[in-house]
């Protein structure tokens, strides 16, 4: 089947995509998008977050003929050209970057969060980030870049 979608601004097609095939398949093997990871295939380590249609949703399980006509914004996305965003900055410049792996999910999550809630209190943060699993950073530094984001004013306004 053939699927026509949006992927961050820009109309694309995938075609002799097969009806048990993901979203996620189909951003990075596809359309060349990488930034979404393939961890767990299970929606449980948010790893593949993205926004399908304005909702953050794990593009791991999400089939692809579901996303015919959608709007979807990766990790990639939320850069303007060579700037990044400002929770793209935030994450670098807290060091809560480490091996990458959760990373872009973890920062479509904390976008999303921000565009919600400007100022959110720890709780907040902690509840928004309870899908995303990191092995490596011990959760502070990511706390840390949510805090500086949320200080810089945010999500971008993407």
């Amino acid at each position: 089947m053939r699927v026509e979608l949006t992927v961050n601004g820009e109309p694309q097609v995938a075609d002799d995509v097969w009806e048990g095939e993901s979203l996620l398949y189909v951003l990075r093997e596809r359309l060349g998008l990488p930034g979404a990871k393939n961890a767990c295939e299970q929606g449980e380590c948010g790893s593949c977050t993205v926004y399908l249609d304005g909702t953050v949703v794990c593009a791991c399980l999400v089939a692809a003929g579901q996303a015919e006509g959608a709007e979807v914004v990766t990790v990639e996305g939320l850069a303007d050209g060579d700037a990044l965003d400002p929770v793209q900055r935030a994450f670098l410049d807290a060091g809560a970057v480490q091996c990458g792996f959760c990373t872009p999910g973890l920062v479509v999550a904390v976008h999303d969060l921000l565009a919600r809630t400007p100022d959110p209190a720890e709780a907040d943060v902690r509840e928004a980030l309870a899908g995303n699993l990191c092995r490596c950073t011990g959760y502070e530094h990511i706390l840390a870049a949510v805090r500086l984001a949320a200080e810089r004013g945010g999500e971008g306004r993407s």
